[in-house]
């Protein structure tokens, strides 16, 4: 991300009036190796490779804000990896997680965390601090510090279905593990923010788990730890808030956890999100990342894209995908959403100048 983008990107999540509406994506490991053609364990263990893949990216999309901005991360293994979870590496497939929290009630015995050294958290600060020079001389920047949220963290280390059975059957010890993912997250982000230096101004949370708990389960064993994530970085920074399952039951609320940006599914459509955010928060999406930004056609992309801009009325968006970028999104169709933008961009500022001649 360049800085100019950053500083687009800022005003978007503030609700400021901007000339035209921009257009961010999510890339990762699930979409970059694929798209690029690469091994998945060279993309990780090439410290080379994913420079270069990154910065062949960024050259070959110089108008997309890309979130979080050369995302250093091992799949989704970072947070759960401090916390004894064990992760398998393929050669054509993001790292997956498998949970080593038999029993809940064996959290007391946990060793302490060490987030500058503990597994992958110690990897990603290496390869930040090793990349970092080098991301600045090629004028890009890196602004967000980003994590798997407390309830994802947690769904990994203790299996998601035995963590939805705790939180109702066991909810004193499902805090007791929330709250020790929630204090993680927060020193995580904030050593990423020590490696990274003086250009991060904003924090991007991941937490998909949330979608799978009602309104009440919400209140109580969601909100208040996102909530205090949020609270401990400053109040002008861009927190930005992904969740691409279902987003029901948090949607009312977030804005009062902190968060300004919401990145989220197809499963609420647009104008459903615009009506219960009002202008509380910033709407990152919500084009379909699977059925249509992998498997659409152009054409497709370009309706379903003007469909969302539409909705949006052209203010309180950053045009996206429903979620990160989906493996197998092909550039046809990633061409095909800039351009039905700059259909919509040219058309409003048409109609803009037309009313101030009048």
């Amino acid at each position: 991300m360049r800085p100019e983008q950053w500083e687009v990107f800022k005003k978007a999540a503030r609700l400021e009036k901007l000339d035209t509406i921009p257009m961010a994506l999510i890339i990762d490991s699930p979409w970059i190796p694929g798209y690029l053609g690469l091994n998945h364990m060279d993309y990780f263990l090439d410290p080379e490779l994913w420079f270069q893949s990154n910065l062949k990216i960024h050259n070959e999309y110089p108008d997309i804000i890309f979130v979080p901005s050369w995302w250093m991360e091992y799949g989704m293994a970072a947070e759960p990896s401090a916390l004894g979870a064990k992760i398998k590496f393929w050669q054509n497939n993001t790292p997956s997680e498998y949970h080593t929290l038999y029993h809940i009630e064996d959290i007391e015995s946990f060793p302490e965390y060490e987030v500058e050294t503990d597994a992958f958290m110690g990897m990603t600060l290496h390869r930040i601090r090793m990349h970092r020079q080098r991301i600045l001389d090629a004028g890009e920047i890196l602004p967000l510090v980003t994590s798997r949220g407390p309830l994802c963290t947690a769904g990994f280390v203790r299996s998601t279905t035995e963590f939805m059975i705790d939180i109702v059957e066991k909810p004193k010890w499902a805090h007791k593990l929330i709250g020790l993912c929630t204090e993680l997250i927060i020193d995580w982000l904030k050593a990423q923010q020590k490696a990274m230096g003086d250009t991060v101004e904003g924090i991007f949370i991941l937490d998909d788990i949330v979608g799978f708990i009602n309104e009440e389960h919400y209140m109580e064993f969601a909100h208040p730890y996102l909530k205090k994530i949020c609270d401990a970085f400053p109040k002008d920074w861009v927190k930005i808030y992904h969740n691409d399952a279902n987003v029901d039951a948090c949607l009312d609320h977030l804005p009062d956890c902190g968060f300004n940006v919401l990145n989220w599914g197809k499963q609420t459509d647009y104008a459903e999100a615009k009506a219960r955010v009002g202008n509380r928060m910033c709407l990152m999406g919500n084009v379909n990342p699977l059925e249509i930004g992998v498997r659409g056609t152009p054409e497709a992309v370009r309706e379903a894209t003007l469909e969302v801009l539409e909705k949006s009325g052209g203010e309180g968006i950053i045009l996206s995908v429903g979620g990160g970028t989906s493996p197998g999104m092909p550039r046809e169709n990633i061409i095909a959403m800039q351009q039905a933008l700059a259909e919509f961009n040219g058309l409003h500022s048409e109609a803009r100048f037309s009313a101030t001649k009048t």
